[in-house]
């Protein structure tokens, strides 16, 4: 069932439009990351939801409540920021009951759901603590916890991760998603992080110059990509173009590459074909139909990967990743003629525009 609707949402500031007509429901309980490069409009998105900014044009319902006119305090959410945004001259304890607090909560009621919420997020034990006198792991839980005491309806957190190490941040998106699981909460995720995004959420939305591009699962994001922009800024891809010839192949390079062509495209002069670079295969021996050859450019080790790059003889450069072991068995060096070819069914067939 939708909890929450962004309804037609614009905002500018001056002659920037930050946010341009966006339109999305999210389940309750859902997990949904708003993922795009710095200046997309995802925090800004977040902002208005949480009261923060307010909409210059659109709706926002919670329940099929209006709330856009709404002051924060009256939203019944809570928000983890990117800084934490935690008070230095409080301990954790305090902290994380300070909601409570200006709600005039009885300290038994306030203690009680402080430790309730350590319990959860891994603190106990380092409630007299100070925020500069804990790590920036559990200072990013402090914030966590704090923005669930007052049992909000939604969750919403601005890149909450960013400040912390590659290991840290693995853990603790686990963590965070084992807590929304175990408490049911809607949750929005800002995060310009891709693998983030795509391990953590129930749905990925894409944004880009303030639009929302493309809002799927996960593995539909990147194995499905809609527009140029979103194959091109999820993963690795080679984004070739292409001719149609029917429903179920497309030219590159004057070689017939398989292709499930959309109805929509069959027509079209040209297309674009995004190939995931562990979609292509490599051989050696003769090029037929519809392999191609290339020549080996670079090679680059990465543990159970291997990328390399391969040049087409039109001049294009592709990357390809090959699994370790099976790359042991190819016998392929630099400047090598090798042939590639592409899985049966994982190229996606896009418009040639940008769009």
């Amino acid at each position: 069932m939708t909890q929450v609707t962004l309804r037609n949402i614009r905002k500018n500031f001056g002659a920037v439009r930050a946010v341009d007509d966006v339109s999305l429901d999210i389940a309750s309980g859902e997990f949904v990351c708003l993922l795009g490069a710095s200046g997309c409009g995802k925090t800004t998105l977040l902002r208005i939801l949480a009261g923060f900014t307010p909409p210059d044009a659109g709706e926002v319902l919670v329940d099929g409540r209006p709330v856009h006119m709404l002051p924060p305090n009256r939203r019944e959410v809570g928000f983890v920021f990117q800084s934490y945004a935690l008070f230095p001259t409080k301990t954790v304890a305090e902290n994380i009951g300070f909601g409570l607090a200006v709600r005039h909560r009885s300290a038994s009621e306030t203690a009680k759901r402080v430790a309730e919420l350590c319990e959860l997020t891994q603190l106990k034990g380092l409630e007299e603590r100070y925020p500069h006198e804990i790590s920036g792991g559990q200072q990013q839980r402090v914030a966590l916890a704090r923005a669930l005491a007052t049992n909000p309806t939604m969750l919403l957190l601005d890149e909450p991760l960013s400040a912390l190490d590659a290991k840290i941040r693995a853990l603790l998106r686990t963590e965070i998603r084992a807590i929304v699981d175990r408490l049911k909460i809607t949750t929005v995720y800002v995060t310009h992080d891709q693998e983030e995004a795509l391990s953590i959420a129930d749905r990925v939305a894409v944004m880009d110059a303030g639009k929302l591009l493309q809002i799927d699962a996960p593995m539909d994001i990147y194995m499905r990509p809609r527009q140029r922009f979103v194959a091109d800024f999820v993963g690795t891809s080679n984004l070739l173009p292409g001719r149609p010839l029917d429903a179920e192949r497309v030219e590159v390079d004057g070689r017939a590459i398989p292709a499930a062509v959309p109805a929509s495209l069959r027509a079209a002069e040209s297309v674009l074909v995004c190939v995931r670079p562990e979609h292509i295969m490599l051989d050696r021996g003769a090029a037929s139909m519809p392999s191609a050859p290339g020549r080996l450019k670079a090679v680059t080790f990465a543990g159970a990967t291997v990328h390399v790059v391969i040049v087409t003889p039109a001049g294009r450069e592709l990357i390809a990743d090959v699994p370790a072991h099976e790359w042991q068995t190819l016998g392929i060096r630099l400047g090598d003629t090798v042939i590639w070819r592409v899985r049966q069914g994982a190229p996606v067939v896009l418009p040639a525009g940008g769009a």
